[in-house]
């Protein structure tokens, strides 16, 4: 068995079994999770860089470049080399370190928890309690948020992070293993805590927040269109859903979020997005898809059966893939 083909199984090993042990796990909140860590080399970086430059237009955007190399070299370096020297001398140790790894960059189940608790606060305790969970997994205002509202929030954060958080790390994890998986990781954290347009980060955010739309652009698209499949495989509207994100897949400030929120919206006969408030302001926006008929509370269950579908199909065709390729 030659080197280059031996790499292959192993890392087809390893994300086979993180995939698995996400959809039994979830993310325990006892156990130290890496992103954490990355959240932390974020914030120290930032620091140092702003203290070092200017807080002018010009010595923000250099600062947020450098952060983005720092982050990225740093976050895909430490783990190549470890898993590097783990499978070198004791094979058994990289194919073990590398399969935890994989499952702790991968959050279907953990998305799942997330909006059933939403689901559930809202079928068992009532409107406030529906709001008080949303407010745990979306950045909007919540506190006027109607039954309708909450579950619309729920369903939208599904459809976006079917993409971001388990379909696109999948995706770079069957192309380079735990080591790419981070490197997205971290990108797509960088954005996520510096990738805003307000005063803060008008311009420091800049660089990480067009490398996310980067790295997102083709994992999106294939995100939609397994989720179009998955929606005919789980007896859900197919054909609207196609129709829709044909339609709607740019409704959207970002050329990423739409993308599977149009399916979702399809896949489901429902109108999802439209204006919501962030910090106390209004922001308009273009609504998603059609009501055919209302929302309701177990459009959020749908919701993440039509996420898991979707991540497994996305397992099954990249392993045939893999195999054509290898065999």
């Amino acid at each position: 068995m030659n080197l280059e083909f031996q790499r292959m199984t192993y890392m087809t090993i390893a994300i086979v079994a993180g995939f698995v042990l996400d959809l039994i796990f979830g993310d325990p909140r006892w156990l130290y999770h890496p992103v954490r860590l990355i959240g932390h080399l974020i914030s120290g970086t930032e620091r140092i860089i702003r203290n070092c430059l200017p807080a002018n237009k010009t010595g923000e955007r250099i600062g947020g470049g450098i952060l983005v190399l720092v982050v990225v070299t740093v976050s895909t370096g430490v783990p190549a080399v470890i898993l590097s020297v783990a499978y070198k001398y004791f094979w058994q140790l990289g194919l073990a370190l590398e399969s935890f790894w994989c499952y702790q960059i991968l959050a279907t189940k953990s998305l799942k928890v997330e909006s059933d608790r939403v689901y559930i606060a809202l079928k068992d305790k009532g409107l406030e309690a529906g709001r008080k969970a949303v407010s745990m997994i979306v950045g909007r205002d919540t506190q006027n948020l109607t039954e309708e509202g909450v579950t619309k929030a729920a369903v939208e954060t599904v459809a976006e992070n079917t993409s971001d958080g388990v379909i696109a790390p999948l995706f770079y994890m069957l192309i380079g293993g735990a080591v790419l998986g981070f490197t997205y990781k971290a990108i797509n954290t960088m954005d996520s805590m510096v990738g805003y347009k307000n005063d803060k980060y008008q311009w420091f955010g800049t660089a990480a927040a067009k490398l996310d739309d980067v790295v997102n652009f083709i994992p999106a698209r294939v995100s939609a269109v397994l989720m179009i499949l998955a929606a005919y495989l789980t007896g859900m509207d197919g054909k609207n859903a196609a129709c829709i994100f044909r339609r709607d897949r740019f409704n959207h400030k970002s050329p990423i979020s739409a993308q599977t929120e149009a399916v979702m919206a399809g896949a489901l006969d429902v109108q999802l997005a439209g204006d919501a408030w962030y910090f106390g302001v209004l922001h308009k926006k273009e609504t998603i898809g059609d009501p055919i008929r209302p929302v309701e509370a177990e459009d959020i269950k749908r919701a993440g059966r039509l996420m898991y579908v979707t991540a497994v199909l996305t397992l099954l065709f990249a392993g045939m893939i893999r195999f054509w390729y290898f065999w």
